[in-house]
């Protein structure tokens, strides 16, 4: 899809910056293996895939390694779910009870709420991350076997955290809206995925249940001295809390499809994904549908960084400078747990994709921080 643009001293010396930061964290062994990928104008500037996709092996990272995506799964899921809404299957603002009639969470004080389509692609439903074990709810990366329907019970069985719409707050809503979708459209999740995202864009690499084990990367966890192997469930502390990962899942046709974290894929893919997206949505979204992913949908809400919104698929940044950030106002962001950021700058025309096997130092800290420095410089 991409040519390669020609050499010129401002990108030789912004590859010379990103090829710092990831050999120093390698070197560092903060992170096992690293795939990144910048884009400027439609034209990959930068790309580059190192350290490895399995340390004992000795077996390198290559520009095909596939990885676990976890919450990379996200902005694939809202746009399958947004081209449900351009065909007319589903509107934004549906109850989510028309689809999924037994999903009605209350508030603490026993009222049901309507929780509609455009609270669950915000989080603004009242749902949350983070529900006691006891509940055995899976966030769709861990507790393996697990079907939807008893996933979805399980959730709809807590009380909400607020009343829908009155506040933002990240969450299993994609898990959700993934049921949702299924008895939306009659078909499976991954059908819905493939169908309205991934074949049309040709991302042949981007599924739920990884059918290439020879290229998944083997995940590795936040360890001391360096990073340790991912135990077949494996706790990590993570940014809020606890978080549990079942490697194994990524194989298991009997563990529901999670649209908040379920996909493997390629960082080759996902940047044709979001430059689909910022290219104004063909083939798989309408203009309107882009505009949708494009602008603050959450008003002022607290998102727990200063100046940042979100859209109806990932953050965007109203105010960048007020988190001391170099991003454009504007600017797409998000990432996943074992180990992902990525940035789309649509003013600059800019779209940067960092993928690593280490979770969680890929995604929260200084690696993912430090990339996107590299290309700001």
């Amino acid at each position: 899809m991409y040519g390669q643009s020609s050499s010129s001293a401002a990108s030789q010396s912004r590859a010379r910056r990103l090829d710092a930061v990831i050999d120093k964290a390698i070197a560092e062994e903060r992170i096992v293996g690293a795939m990144a990928l910048v884009a400027e104008d439609g034209e990959i500037v930068y790309r580059r895939a190192a350290g490895y996709a399995d340390r004992e092996a000795g077996t390198p990272v290559a520009e095909d390694t596939i990885f676990r995506l976890a919450s990379v799964t996200k902005p694939m899921v809202a746009a399958a779910a947004l081209s449900l809404v351009d065909s007319g299957t589903l509107a934004l603002e549906d109850a989510v009870t028309r689809f999924l009639p037994d999903f009605r969470p209350r508030l603490a004080d026993g009222s049901e709420p309507v929780i509609s389509i455009r609270h669950l692609l915000t989080h603004t439903s009242g749902l949350i991350y983070g529900y006691d074990r006891a509940a055995g709810i899976s966030d769709g990366m861990d507790m393996p076997g697990r079907g939807m329907a008893e996933n979805l019970a399980r959730i709809a069985a807590q009380p909400l955290a607020f009343s829908p719409g009155s506040a933002w707050r990240y969450s299993v809503a994609i898990d959700v809206l993934g049921g949702l979708m299924e008895n939306a459209a009659d078909k499976s999740l991954p059908e819905i995925v493939a169908e309205r995202v991934t074949a049309p864009l040709g991302l042949d690499d981007t599924e739920f249940l990884a059918t290439k084990p020879e290229r998944l990367a083997i995940p590795y966890a936040d360890g001391a001295p360096r990073p340790i192997r991912m135990a077949d469930l494996q706790p990590v502390q993570g940014k809020d809390g606890m978080l549990f990962f079942c490697p194994p899942r990524a194989f298991d046709p009997t563990s529901f499809p999670s649209g908040g974290g379920g996909m493997v894929g390629t960082a080759g893919d996902f940047l044709t994904f979001i430059e689909a997206v910022r290219q104004g949505g063909a083939p798989i979204l309408s203009p309107a549908s882009v505009h949708l992913l494009s602008e603050n949908a959450i008003g002022g809400f607290d998102t727990g960084v200063p100046g940042r919104g979100f859209s109806l698929g990932w953050s965007i940044s109203r105010d960048p400078t007020a988190a001391g950030l170099p991003y454009t106002v504007s600017t797409w962001q998000w990432g996943g747990v074992y180990g992902h950021s990525w940035f789309v700058d649509p003013v600059r025309k800019l779209s940067v994709v960092s993928f690593t096997n280490t979770a969680v130092a890929g995604v929260n800290g200084a690696y993912p921080d430090a990339i996107r420095d590299a290309v700001y410089a």
